[in-house]
């Protein structure tokens, strides 16, 4: 899942990204706030992070303008994260529509579990767990296991099989994929996606009861399903 990081301190920013990154969340950062609203034009994402004193345009503007657009992108999720924690502003800041209100300083551990709480509450109550036969993905931890056993991704590769096995039975597209696995400022181009899918389908080569296996759809994208289906 991919989150917008909108912080104007740098190292705060590093700090942040690092620490949901480690969460197995792909993060994408603007340090102002027009670079944002630019941002929240052209990309979907599952989750804004939103600082509200911001370089060029002030955080609640941001909002103010995300949740007038109309359409699917206006629906994005939005937590406030912010030194600004008086009474008046978080009653505008949720008025304007913001989904949550985290005032500096903060802890990490609370951060993450808001995060987690705003992401599975736009997903619309779905289970928390996701199956693929002895392939499952926690929804809460976030953590995949395989036959019982923790199965060991990095990063990315944890983003493309998080987005195959939380569409079941739906082919995703190659340029879907690259959306959510790439940041825009990571060096990448789409047939990366071809060597994560690789270094995928290798880690669930396991011959056990209930093996998954990820299938190519010539031009129309990947399906993760058990492994003996037709």
């Amino acid at each position: 899942m991919r989150i917008l990081l909108v912080e104007d301190h740098i190292e705060l920013s590093h700090w942040l990204s690092k620490a949901l990154r480690d969460a197995h969340l792909s993060v994408e950062c603007a340090a102002n706030g027009a670079d944002a609203d630019a941002l929240l034009h052209t990309q979907d994402y599952a989750l804004v992070i939103l600082d509200l004193t911001l370089p060029k345009m002030d955080g609640l503007d941001v909002l103010r303008r995300l949740r007038a657009r109309g359409g699917a992108r206006a629906k994005t999720p939005v937590m406030i994260l912010t030194a600004r924690g008086g009474l008046e502003e978080r009653v505008q800041g949720l008025n304007l529509g913001a989904d949550d209100y985290l005032a500096k300083p903060f802890e990490l551990a609370e951060l993450e579990a808001r995060v987690k709480a705003l992401l599975r509450r736009s997903q619309g109550g779905e289970a928390l767990v996701h199956q693929c036969g002895a392939l499952s993905f926690d929804t809460n931890t976030r953590m995949f296991s395989y036959g019982g056993a923790a199965l060991a991704l990095t990063p990315r590769e944890h983003a493309v099989l998080e987005a195959l096995i939380t569409r079941p039975g739906r082919a995703v597209s190659k340029e879907k994929l690259f959306d959510e696995v790439f940041a825009l400022e990571d060096d990448a181009n789409l047939d990366a996606i071809e060597l994560y899918i690789h270094r995928v389908r290798k880690k669930l080569e396991r011959d056990h009861v209930g093996a998954a296996a990820i299938t190519t759809l010539r031009g129309i994208g990947y399906l993760l399903q058990p492994r003996g289906t037709p």
